[in-house]
């Protein structure tokens, strides 16, 4: 009987230790990939249309219709849209539009910065928009002469607007934008 009862209390404890010694499984947060980019080194683009800037050497620059170009960065997925219209005594109207453009994303952007851009020296004025929060576009300009130029810049992510999760990447194209609006030539 003592027998049986030393089995049955060592198998007791065999049975607990294996048991009773699990660590507890707890949930991970949730989190974000940790993104880091290349430092951006920049070189002048100059093409047969009326205007040169500074283009990031990591992005890819395609040239589309009437003076148009997508630059994109395919490690983040991304595109800036570059527009460019000739004035003809319509400043008004392509101003609006490009101001309308911008403002239709208030519907999702928690905040819309404004930023003005003058540069009398190669004659260009414009706006910088950096659009908080989860709008399909974070930052927008447009840039002007007020008598021959104007041309219009948007970035797009091809993803799920979540501003949380794009930002690195989104921090990184809007500080190209901006060097792009600064280095912005007409011809």
């Amino acid at each position: 009987m003592l027998k049986k009862i030393t089995v049955l209390v060592v198998f007791f404890a065999f049975f607990l230790s294996v048991v009773g010694c699990k660590n507890d499984v707890l949930p991970k947060p949730s989190s974000y990939l940790r993104l880091d980019y290349p430092e951006a080194e920049y070189i002048g683009f100059k093409s047969n249309c009326p205007f040169e800037f500074d283009v990031n050497s990591k992005a890819i620059v395609k040239e589309d219709k009437g003076c148009g170009y997508s630059i994109t960065y395919p490690k983040m997925k991304a595109t800036i849209y570059i527009t460019y219209k000739s004035v003809n005594g319509n400043i008004n109207k392509l101003l609006r539009d490009a101001q309308k453009l911008t403002y239709e994303h208030v519907i999702k952007a928690d905040d819309i910065l404004e930023q003005p851009f003058i540069n009398p020296d190669k004659k260009v004025y414009g706006m910088f928009y950096q659009v908080d929060g989860n709008a399909a576009t974070n930052s927008q300009f447009y840039a002007t002469d007020s008598v021959k130029h104007f041309v219009t810049g948007s970035v797009y992510f091809y993803t799920k607007p979540n501003f949380d999760s794009i930002m690195p990447a989104a921090s990184y194209v809007k500080n190209d934008m901006q060097r792009l609006m600064e280095t912005l030539k007409w011809k």
